[in-house]
């Protein structure tokens, strides 16, 4: 339900006239995966069983949220039917739209990773650094070397920059502290 214009009257009567034993509603926004009755629903579905929608877009508001749920689903051994749709995850055409989703999803995730990829080349190029920003300044860099060159151990630089371990070790890897994020 998106809205609270909206009943879940029609979608509750539908679901009795199919015969459902129990029902899980939701009253809050389809694009949240953290809903309650959902939660709920995948916290007691068990392998054999069969769930029933009144329309696919009920498990999630974007395709690959929905295509999340029913992966979910098909990993516990449940089936799924969508009443809107006709689909019947129990027959073969079921079966085989569920694999249509999941190569759709799959072409979803790799679509993304090529864009931020994309996305982090683009930056590169323009001299921009892309992702979290660096605990440390170029300047402390430098300091963080001259006190290592001076004996300064690892576990004092950890101490006096807060920074981890492996923070310290990657400012006295690099080449060239002016290149660090500042």
């Amino acid at each position: 339900m998106s809205t609270d214009h909206q009943s879940l009257d029609q979608q509750l009567d539908a679901l009795n006239e199919v015969g459902c034993e129990r029902i899980f509603t939701d009253h809050l926004s389809g694009a949240r995966e953290d809903r309650p009755g959902l939660v709920a629903l995948l916290g007691y579905i068990r392998d054999g069983d069969t769930v029933v929608v009144v329309a696919l877009d009920r498990l999630g508001r974007s395709l690959s949220g929905v295509i999340r749920t029913i992966e979910t689903l098909t990993e516990a051994g449940v089936l799924l039917k969508s009443l809107r749709e006709g689909i019947d995850y129990s027959t073969a055409t079921g079966r085989m739209l569920a694999g249509i989703f999941a190569a759709l999803a799959g072409y979803e995730r790799e679509l993304m990773h090529e864009r931020a990829a994309a996305a982090r080349a683009a930056a590169r190029a323009r001299g921009r650094h892309s992702g979290r920003p660096g605990k440390l300044t170029a300047a402390q860099v430098r300091q963080i070397r001259a006190l290592r060159t001076g004996g300064e151990s690892i576990t004092e630089l950890v101490a006096g920059y807060g920074v981890s371990r492996a923070t310290i070790y990657r400012a006295l890897r690099d080449e060239d502290p002016s290149t660090a994020p500042t």
